[in-house]
């Protein structure tokens, strides 16, 4: 069985996270391109800590110790956009939902359009969602698809709210039912080999490494 660890809860100075779409482009003769898209896109990151006292630099090797072994990922998000843009006040997220009961950034999946456009319920009434805030959909522990909103708009206040994404949602895994989080919204993801660096210099202790999604069950 898998295992997957959060990312350590440490201040960052630097983060990529950005999304791949395979494709391919082939230039001919006769001032011609032709290009064509393929495969299943995914999400690569580069993290880097900032100045890390000799305590903190021992939680994260401990992190890449553990996430470096066989069958275990992390869970990757973009510390820059941890939250939906209007809702993020530099803590979690807190509320109520429209038919009653807390509201921590746990919705549900009430429907799919179709790959582009999903129906999100459970949510406050008069949610917002910006143009580029995360959206995580999670059928179990280990499927989970991370997307963009393509369009802002609000929940109705019945706490609906009807979103298109960016990339589409693989309807072939994702049927319903599934849940939606908002709240540091993740992709599973595994360290490049490689990639990891942490000079223990006095004056050089930012820790970083890439890595990539993985789809360790589908």
């Amino acid at each position: 069985m898998a295992t997957l660890y959060p990312l350590p809860d440490l201040l960052f100075e630097d983060c990529e996270f950005d999304p791949i779409q395979p494709s391919s482009v082939d230039r001919m003769e006769g001032r011609r391109t032709e290009a064509a898209v393929f495969g299943t896109p995914y999400w690569i990151a580069k993290y880097r800590f900032t100045f890390l006292k000799r305590q903190q630099l021992g939680i994260v090797d401990a992190f890449m110790m553990d996430v470096q072994s066989a069958a275990s990922y992390f869970l990757a998000y973009d510390i820059a956009r941890p939250r939906p843009i209007a809702h993020d006040n530099g803590k979690p997220i807190a509320g109520v939902k429209a038919g009653g009961g807390a509201f921590n950034g746990d919705a549900v999946l009430q429907s799919i359009t179709n790959s582009g456009t999903i129906v999100v319920s459970g949510l406050p009434g008069g949610f917002a969602f910006s143009i580029g805030d995360y959206i995580e959909v999670r059928k179990s522990t280990l499927v989970r698809s991370l997307h963009r909103v393509r369009q802002a708009t609000v929940a109705s206040g019945a706490g609906v709210a009807t979103l298109s994404i960016r990339y589409p949602l693989d309807v072939q895994n994702f049927a319903l039912p599934c849940t939606v989080h908002l709240e540091k919204p993740s992709c599973i993801m595994q360290i490049d080999a490689g990639s990891w660096s942490a000079s223990k210099a006095m004056n050089a202790r930012t820790p970083s490494f890439s890595a990539t999604e993985v789809f360790p069950y589908a």
